[in-house]
């Protein structure tokens, strides 16, 4: 499967194919003549006397150094391999393919002044399946993500490293074998490739991209959750959310109540329960999860924008007939983007590690046995589950520290204020994972807990959401080796296995 992208306004949803699918990527046609303008553009002024920047000079505190006509290749093949200066382990490959495309959306954008050839290197790689080795730690977010994008570099030109077929080779051995040629980079082809953010992006993407899913699971976990403890659906009336006006809360609300609609479990207590009010780990599930998705709502609109931007350094402005230096490296909208993911991700499960707590405790569970287990004291049940729920959901809390507001000087002080993008977006990997596992754990107490109510059942979408679980999770009786369940019940979550089965449908 190929996806052609048009440069400034390829959709996230097609991102999110090129990332899930591990797609092949190629520029519309119709982007072939502006970045042809361009390069000639650089062209000329690599022939000229006059100084400009990253084309014949040198770079960041050394752009003050002319460069020679005849050397201007080896400064591009130098500038690539004196930036791979990654350190750490490898980008995955499908957060590196998506980085790849976004490359091609910026240069697409005519404004970056390289060949045609460039671009088509860079679509032949992601079609044979060659994918760079990237080094997921070097970048402050600054002057482009540049000790990532050059390890990209360092396999068109034949360097570096690279997967190809399962098997990790030298940059221009994988070249060979997927029969494709390294380029000799012209004027400004190297600064063009490093410089940028796409690196930053391509990894906030892909946390967006996943916590969207696990937000819908977290619906559907809570609505199983309230079930299980016998809670009140009288805080989802709709007119309590529309009296406030956020669209996330009240999109929340509404999705919980039409999963719980028709609940036996819910009915049968509705007349009769001594409790006046549920603790806010049940009453404020609309509040505190649409007030997350709010917040993904707003990152996916910057991240869409920033895939689509160009962010390298100088900029060929073809209709001015000018080469101009700005800023548009700098990853602060990134930085800000993946903080807020962070703060959102941790929330999320903040709340559904309370929910946990709540099943296992028999003295707020409503008559839930103590751990969930039909036999508690020779049995220990779920006790350990939620205790690694509450160790991740504590483990998100740290990372979820705000990277963007930090920021060190680089460069010989000419990059003196930085973003941190990148480290800020590849820790939503790590984050997506640990809210995986505390929304699995949540799932396998609320399945149990609503198990225990029998004979009374839950809704109809409900009980197709435990039906999917029981798939891979067993009801536990006596103790059992419990780790493979959670994984089990964690890869549900990531891949959006119980809101499909419940039927949720909720838009980012």
């Amino acid at each position: 499967m190929t996806e052609t992208l048009i440069p400034g306004a390829t959709p996230l949803a097609q991102l999110e194919t090129l990332w899930r699918e591990r797609a092949a990527a190629r520029l519309d046609p119709s982007a072939r003549d502006g970045i042809a303008r361009a390069a000639a553009l650089v062209e000329r002024a690599a022939d000229g006397e006059a100084a400009v920047y990253g084309v014949n000079t040198g770079f960041g505190k050394l752009a003050s150094v002319k460069i020679a006509g005849k050397d201007t290749a080896q400064l591009q093949r130098n500038l690539i391999l004196s930036h791979c200066c990654g350190v750490g382990e490898a980008l995955d490959a499908a957060s590196t393919r998506l980085m790849m495309a976004l490359k091609l959306l910026s240069l697409g954008r005519g404004a970056s002044g390289v060949r045609w050839e460039i671009c088509a290197l860079i679509e032949d790689m992601l079609a044979t399946g060659v994918v760079p080795v990237i080094p997921a730690q070097g970048s402050v977010g600054a002057s482009g993500d540049l000790a990532p994008l050059a390890h990209m570099a360092a396999v068109m030109v034949g360097e570096g490293e690279a997967v190809f077929e399962g098997e990790t080779l030298a940059g221009g051995v994988a070249l060979q074998r997927a029969g494709l040629t390294p380029v000799v980079l012209g004027p400004k082809e190297g600064l063009a490739l490093i410089n940028g953010t796409q690196f930053s992006t391509a990894c906030a993407l892909g946390g967006l991209f996943e916590a969207m899913t696990l937000v819908r699971g977290a619906v559907v976990t809570s609505a199983l959750s309230t079930d299980a403890i016998m809670g009140s659906t009288a805080p989802l009336h709709p007119m309590i959310h529309e009296l406030r006006g956020h669209q996330g809360q009240i999109d929340v609300a509404a999705a919980m109540a039409a999963l719980m609609e028709g609940s036996v479990i819910r009915e049968s207590h509705r007349e009769g329960d001594t409790r006046v009010q549920d603790p806010y780990c049940i009453r404020c599930q609309p509040q505190v999860t649409g007030a997350a998705l709010d917040l993904i709502r707003w990152a996916a609109r910057t991240l869409e924008v920033e895939a689509n931007a160009v962010t390298d350094n100088p900029l060929v402005l073809v209709e001015d007939g000018a080469i101009l230096s700005g800023g548009n490296f700098h990853a602060e909208p990134v930085g800000f983007a993946a903080d807020t993911l962070a703060m959102a991700i941790s929330e999320v499960g903040a709340i559904a590690q309370r929910r946990v707590a709540l099943m296992v405790d028999p003295t707020l569970s409503f008559d839930l046995p103590p751990f969930l287990t039909p036999d508690p004291g020779l049995n220990s049940g779920l006790m350990i589950a939620e205790v690694t729920a509450a160790a991740l959901m504590s483990e998100n809390k740290h990372l979820a520290h705000p990277c963007t507001i930090d920021s060190t000087p680089t460069s010989a002080n000419q990059e003196d204020h930085v973003s941190m993008a990148a480290h800020a977006a590849y820790r939503l990997r790590r984050m997506v994972r640990n809210l995986s596992v505390i929304l699995g754990v949540e799932a396998i107490c609320a399945a149990q807990g609503i198990e225990a109510r029998a004979p009374l059942e839950t809704s109809a979408p409900l009980r197709d959401a435990v039906a999917r679980l029981r798939e891979v999770v067993p009801s536990l009786g006596a103790d059992r080796y419990m780790a493979p369940d959670l994984e089990a019940a964690a890869t549900l979550m990531r891949e959006g296995a119980l809101a499909r089965a419940a039927g949720l449908e909720l838009a980012l």
